[in-house]
């Protein structure tokens, strides 16, 4: 049978139009059933706080479970591969740090391209980290520190949770744009119990981790990493102050599988952003450290960019390799 012109022409420009229509449906609906949220670190530590406040939030909003599912291992980057894997269909997310873009650079075989693979949803907050030493070094300034560690090179241990770690990566920026040398020391369990003992000397740490040892004075500020000072740390100067060029912190978002519908991302997108401008949120974050920053998946693409370029420079400089 041969359908009149005018007839075919509308049955075409409706066939062409099932799958925008599809995609509308599908973040109309979206979610209906729960959804993961994959987490590389074990839960306790700030990344898997953060991921179950946020998955909180949109449980809330969305009125589906938001489950974390902790996947720890190899630096975060089996939670990373098993997200790339899962069906871009917006029910299996990452929870993505700053870590993510240390490990584009670190690890040479990975079995995905982060940047390619892991489409950014929302960013949810930055997180300063603070400079910290055992009170037997006798430095009370960054000046100070740069001078007693010149005076004595490879004296002084710096802890951290392992190679390629933030903790890490961030001594290594501030021992590269002070020409010093400091002994990295990695740990696979807590450095808390040496770091206080005095048999390690300086870390660069997550605020919350150190906060009441700077307040009952066993351990000692000497400044935070991000170029201005902050409210929970009062007195304490930037690390830009004395050391120009210095601004570091680790930051935390969600992500999801390359090729997730725009509408599912724009969705979780405005959700998440609308819970960094509700006040309890805000403040639970504050309360980890963190700077909450709300940004479109374009805008935090392009922060991800930035970071992972910027770390790959201070790897290469500094000469670290995962062993």
């Amino acid at each position: 049978m041969k359908l009149p012109r005018r007839r075919f022409l509308h049955l075409a420009a409706g066939a062409a139009a099932l799958p925008a229509v599809s995609r509308i449906a599908k973040a109309e609906t979206y979610p209906s059933r729960p959804v993961r949220i994959m987490v590389g670190l074990p839960a306790g530590y700030a990344t898997d706080i953060i991921a179950r406040l946020t998955g909180q939030w949109l449980s809330e909003r969305l009125g589906q479970q938001f489950v974390v599912e902790n996947r720890p291992g190899a630096a975060g980057n089996i939670a990373t591969e098993a997200v790339v894997r899962a069906p871009p269909d917006g029910y299996t997310l990452l929870q993505i740090n700053s870590g993510n873009a240390v490990n584009a650079t670190l690890y040479a075989n990975l079995n995905f391209n982060f940047i390619h693979d892991i489409a950014p949803v929302a960013s949810t907050c930055r997180t300063p980290f603070v400079m910290v030493v055992n009170p037997s070094i006798p430095a009370k300034t960054i000046p100070e520190f740069i001078a007693y560690a010149k005076a004595n090179p490879g004296k002084i241990n710096m802890a951290s949770p392992g190679v390629g770690s933030t903790n890490h990566i961030f001594g290594a920026l501030f021992a590269t744009l002070t020409s010093i040398e400091i002994v990295h020391v990695p740990y696979r369990a807590s450095f808390m119990p040496d770091l206080l003992a005095g048999q390690i000397q300086m870390v660069f740490s997550a605020i919350p981790l150190v906060i009441e040892h700077i307040r009952t004075g066993k351990l000692r500020a000497l400044a935070v990493t991000i170029a201005s000072q902050l409210e929970v740390l009062p007195g304490i100067p930037a690390l830009a102050e004395s050391v120009p060029g210095y601004d570091a912190s680790g930051w935390q978002g969600i992500g999801a599988p390359r090729s997730t519908p725009t509408e599912i991302i724009d969705k979780l997108n405005r959700e998440i952003n609308a819970g960094l401008a509700d006040s309890t949120i805000k403040q639970r974050l504050l309360e980890q450290g963190g700077l909450p920053i709300a940004m479109t998946p374009a805008d935090f693409s392009k922060l991800i960019a930035g970071e992972t370029e910027k770390w790959a420079n201070v790897i290469q400089t500094a000469g670290i390799r995962v062993e």
